[in-house]
């Protein structure tokens, strides 16, 4: 079952590592990969051993490495994930995370010249255990300046150095109330979509549904085990916030043998106690019924009466069951949709 946190530094989403003081052994934009870390006893290069993470040289001099992220979205964090996967003996003796927001898209260069009252604690100095994940809290107490408030930029600092696998800024996204007027995908995580749960996730995500850009392999899409009990599968969505459809797509690319024999799209709009079938999605009138094809990218507009309703979650039902890569809902937030999107900007700003 999909959680209700965002990966906010995710590479899929579009995280991306601006700059970090030393990345001799491996990488640092390994840290925002999505899959785990991997480990192959036998890959050596002539640097040394070679590690799917960030990993810097054995420090001589005073001072600790650090490495700073872009998020994708910029968001309220909540949870920061530290993972030494694979890290034994060279993993860090601790780190601490700062947040930051900086207006646009600052390059390395502007990174390093940024005064250091700009990044302000998300999570103090805490130990690492080696081939583990440390979670760090993000709270009134442990910051009291950014908790509830949004970020645009993490830095993680590792004490002195060594090698982190994997870094997970989790949280919720704040889309910046600008780019959702007219027409924008209602569903897309960046603008605030989200999965609630999903029937069976055995081979996939749900939550790959709402990632962007089109899939690279099966393994980019929403999968589920093959059913035998006469039902079918579904995922459950929160759109970005109340509005009305104007087309969905439906893509089923890279999905050759496994797509579902038919699609049905269910939406309602709770914001009544009870509207449109209350709680029970099997109740939520019907706004799209489709017989996908295999590795077909589906788009049609939504008809009239579709177009009429507006909606605030959504299930996608899979019959009997199968795979599909993408979902889009594209259509405009009503206007007291676009009023809370506002607030909440204006809210969480720092």
């Amino acid at each position: 079952m999909s959680g209700s946190l965002v990966d906010l530094a995710s590479r899929v989403l579009g995280g991306v590592v601006v700059a970090c003081n030393d990345q001799f052994y491996a990488d640092a934009s390994n840290l925002l990969l999505p899959h785990p870390a991997r480990y192959d006893a036998d890959a050596y290069d002539a640097k040394g051993k070679v590690y799917d993470g960030w990993e810097t040289r054995r420090r001589r001099t005073v001072g600790d490495d650090w490495v700073v992220v872009r998020l994708a979205a910029p968001g309220v964090v909540e949870r920061v994930d530290v993972d030494t996967a694979w890290f034994r003996g060279n993993f860090p003796s601790a780190a601490t995370v700062h947040g930051a927001w900086l207006d646009g898209f600052p390059g390395p260069n502007d990174v390093w010249q940024l005064p250091e009252h700009v990044w302000r604690p998300l999570a103090p100095r805490t130990p690492l255990t080696g081939d583990a994940v440390t979670s760090l809290p993000v709270s009134a107490e442990t910051s009291p300046e950014l908790a509830g408030r949004r970020v645009s930029h993490v830095r993680l600092t590792i004490h002195p150095d060594g090698g982190v696998a994997r870094l997970r800024v989790l949280g919720r996204p704040v889309p910046d109330p600008a780019l959702l007027t007219g027409t924008v995908d209602l569903a897309a995580t960046e603008n605030g979509g989200r999965v609630l749960g999903s029937s069976n996730e055995f081979y996939g995500s749900a939550d790959h549904l709402l990632a962007p850009g089109r899939a690279a392999t099966m393994a980019d899409g929403w999968e589920n085990a093959r059913r035998r009990d006469g039902g079918n599968d579904w995922v459950d969505l929160q759109l970005a916030g109340a509005g009305r459809l104007r087309r969905v797509e439906v893509d089923t690319t890279c999905f050759v043998g496994n797509a579902p024999g038919r699609v049905v799209l269910r939406g309602a709009d709770l914001r009544s106690a009870g509207a449109d079938g209350g709680g029970d999605p099997s109740g939520w009138p019907v706004l799209l019924d489709l017989r996908p094809q295999p590795d077909t990218r589906h788009v049609i507009a939504v008809d009239a009466a579709a177009r009429g309703r507006a909606v605030t979650h959504v299930r996608l039902e899979a019959h009997p069951d199968g795979g599909m890569s993408r979902l889009r809902l594209w259509g405009e937030l009503d206007d007291d949709a676009l009023a809370g999107a506002a607030r909440r900007w204006e809210e969480t700003a720092l």
